[in-house]
């Protein structure tokens, strides 16, 4: 079978072009020599490649040449679509494979219901997590327990509070226990909530310790299907460490999940105080913090513009014996950055090369964020950002279109020459990714 993600040579062009206008070869032996999928197992095959190298973008594309070839998706196709929107985050794309799924008489059942509330919840989206509780019910598709933590957890992201509350009192009213997720999307809840309620601090704590005590919710946890698609529980309810959780290293320990995700919101909101209590009662409870809590106590700690005490988080780590971790250099970096200050920019550029020294390399995703950060400086020398680029430039690595961008109008607004070679250079790149994305507001 020639896979189709061998064949890929742009982001932005159709499975058609790529492949050569397949469609109108000349002949029967033509056709097969361009024809990467024979059958539905192939195209299935496709289809998890894509989804595996995060090239979520491109599973329209296959359903459509699927349809070209005649090939009918079976209910594992629509199953491997679906789960691939939810990974890449596409709601548009979720709802039209669901749609076209029902088109050819398939039924979606209670396991990709679920996967499309959770979809709806990395988008922020409850209303349209409400609305697939709906049309499962006119549809006859018989609601588990899965599928009112997965609503909880959609409705906490876009920080309803009322919703959330409605869902556990349903589930109360049922018998039926609260788990461990639940508590995390009550936690959630409260720190999405616009403006934060004036309770956050007693109800973490609360919730943290109430959740030591959780009933098991039964059939909460992922299906045999999900397991085999790859869904984690963590990715199933949108927690914090979803993209952590097969970690070598000790960097998630899957039982410290309530106080990743309190944690984590205590970053997101600055707020130190729960934080070190929360630190605290991990630390009585026996517990040693992994590698995810020390990135939140270091978020924290930075976010509130505590440089000092986040770099000795970061130093007490690096000196503790344990392996150094890549995403803490990034961490530090990123925090330190925070408000552009003279000094924290500063400790970002030595850490940056600290962490190239030591023969650790930023990710392609991990280079454009910090790109995108350290273009925003306005003031000093800009080098924090020149040398990002050139950390990816060595590794050849193109940084995100908003990064680039924000790069190429930071450096314009510096006194550069026209003909200064990086500049010309971030000039040509802006302008290709600009073509490939099609056209938009003229280059100033």
């Amino acid at each position: 079978m020639k896979l189709l993600f061998q064949s890929f040579t742009g982001h932005h062009r159709s499975v058609a072009r790529v492949l050569g206008r397949r469609y109108f070869a000349a002949s029967t032996e033509e056709y097969a020599k361009r024809n990467y999928a024979n059958n539905v197992s192939e195209y299935n095959s496709v289809v998890g490649s894509l989804t595996a190298q995060r090239r979520h973008f491109l599973l329209r594309d296959v359903y459509d040449d699927m349809m070209l070839d005649g090939v009918q998706p079976t209910r594992d196709v629509f199953h491997s679509l679906i789960v691939g929107t939810m990974k890449g985050v596409r709601l548009q794309d979720g709802f039209y494979f669901k749609d076209q799924m029902k088109t050819t008489g398939l039924l979606p059942d209670v396991n990709l219901y679920n996967i499309l509330i959770s979809l709806c919840g990395k988008c922020k989206n409850s209303d349209q997590a409400v609305q697939i509780l709906e049309e499962m019910k006119k549809s006859e598709v018989k609601p588990n327990a899965q599928t009112f933590v997965c609503l909880l957890n959609a409705c906490a992201a876009a920080g309803r509070l009322d919703r959330v509350y409605a869902i556990v009192r349903d589930m109360t009213a049922a018998g039926v226990g609260l788990n461990k997720f639940c508590y995390a999307g009550l936690i959630t809840a409260h720190k999405n909530k616009t403006p934060v309620a004036d309770d956050f601090a007693t109800k973490v704590i609360e919730f943290v310790e109430r959740s030591k005590d959780s009933l098991a919710v039964d059939s909460t946890g992922t299906t045999a299907e999900n397991v085999m698609m790859g869904v984690s529980e963590e990715e199933m309810y949108n927690i914090p460490t979803a993209e952590y959780v097969y970690r070598r290293g000790g960097f998630v320990n899957r039982q410290l999940m309530i106080y990743h995700v309190a944690l984590h919101a205590c970053a997101d909101l600055k707020n130190v105080e729960v934080m070190e209590t929360l630190l605290e009662m991990l630390k009585n409870n026996g517990n040693t913090p992994d590698v995810f809590t020390v990135m939140q106590v270091m978020r924290c700690y930075l976010h509130s513009g505590d440089i000092d005490r986040g770099l000795k988080t970061f130093e007490d780590y690096m000196s503790s014996g344990k392996p150094p971790i890549v995403e803490l250099y990034v961490t530090l970096v990123e925090g330190a950055m925070v408000g552009h200050t003279p000094k924290g920019m500063q400790l970002a550029q030595d850490t940056l090369v600290n962490m190239n020294s030591r023969d650790f390399f930023l990710s392609p995703k991990m280079g454009s964020d910090l790109l995108l950060l350290a273009s925003g400086e306005k003031t000093g020398g800009y080098t924090t950002a020149n040398y990002i680029w050139d950390l990816m430039q060595a590794r050849n690595f193109i940084p995100s279109p908003p990064a680039v961008e924000a790069y190429y109008k930071g450096l314009k607004e510096r006194e550069i020459p026209e003909d200064d070679p990086r500049l010309l250079l971030v000039s040509k790149t802006y302008d290709n990714l600009r073509q490939r994305s099609g056209p938009g507001p003229r280059r100033p």
